[in-house]
């Protein structure tokens, strides 16, 4: 998805009442799937638009997504390493690091 789409994503979501967070990546260090600017949105229900990445490293923004949507309900800036495919044993790595900054959108939580 384009960055237009996504905010046209929120705006959707927004007017629905839908509480999401957005994801964006703000630095990267190395070799990573998606470069800084990159975003992805995550709704309340665990759906997401757009992307940071994929695999373990999209998994590990979307659960600080998550608790950021219904504990914290505070940003949260998530350093994802992907050095070592975040110790699952298997698939690919790309070697680098990304700082992904999630925060709340919208009235979260209602």
């Amino acid at each position: 998805m384009t960055n237009r789409e996504i905010f046209r994503k929120l705006s959707e979501l927004r007017s629905l009442g839908v509480p999401a967070c957005l994801a964006t990546v703000t630095g990267t260090s190395g070799s990573t799937p998606r470069e800084t600017g990159a975003k992805m949105v995550v709704c309340a229900d665990g759906a997401t638009y757009g992307t940071v990445g994929g695999g373990c490293g999209e998994n590990k923004v979307r659960s600080a997504a998550l608790r950021c949507l219904l504990t914290t309900k505070k940003p949260e800036l998530v350093k994802v390493d992907l050095t070592d495919d975040l110790g699952t044993g298997g698939g690919a790595v790309c070697g680098g690091e990304m700082l992904v900054f999630v925060e709340p959108v919208g009235k979260p939580g209602k």
